[in-house]
């Protein structure tokens, strides 16, 4: 069975470029190995990710998540099974913020900051799918 989950969280101030660059390094091999897929979008010191794979490994993962002292105010967006995976291309694809049209922002909230505590998991999702459609997302590399 196949779970799709999406959480935010605030980095902590250690978490700088170079910091996310090997977190990402780390996630897709670690999901590579566990079958999880997803996206993160990281903007003023929001994560706000995507997982999918079999509800052991993303239960787990968010686990961990939840206990990593880079993370902290975690809070569950949406968790629901699914048939397939939207993000099947990506052991962790990252949203390219940089250059990225604000308008596409304001289209799901009140401002053009990403703010996924101030909307729905379902308008955060939404925003997701318009990313991946405009090709905002950064595929995996090595």
């Amino acid at each position: 069975m196949l779970v799709r989950l999406m959480y935010a969280s605030r980095a902590v101030p250690a978490v700088d470029a170079e910091e996310l660059q090997a977190l990402l390094r780390q996630c897709r091999e670690n999901n590579r190995r566990n079958g999880i897929t997803g996206v993160l979008c990281f903007a003023d010191r929001i994560f706000l990710q995507v997982l999918e794979g079999s509800r052991p490994a993303v239960n787990h993962l968010y686990q961990r998540i939840v206990n990593d002292t880079r993370h902290s105010e975690v809070e569950l967006l949406t968790y629901q099974e699914i048939d397939e995976r939207r993000f099947a291309g990506w052991a962790m694809g990252q949203v390219q913020m940089t250059g990225l049209n604000p308008a596409l922002l304001l289209k799901y909230s009140a401002c053009s900051k990403l703010d996924p505590y101030a909307v729905p998991g379902r308008v955060s999702m939404a925003l997701f799918d318009d990313l991946v459609a405009t090709a905002a997302v950064q595929c995996d590399r090595g």
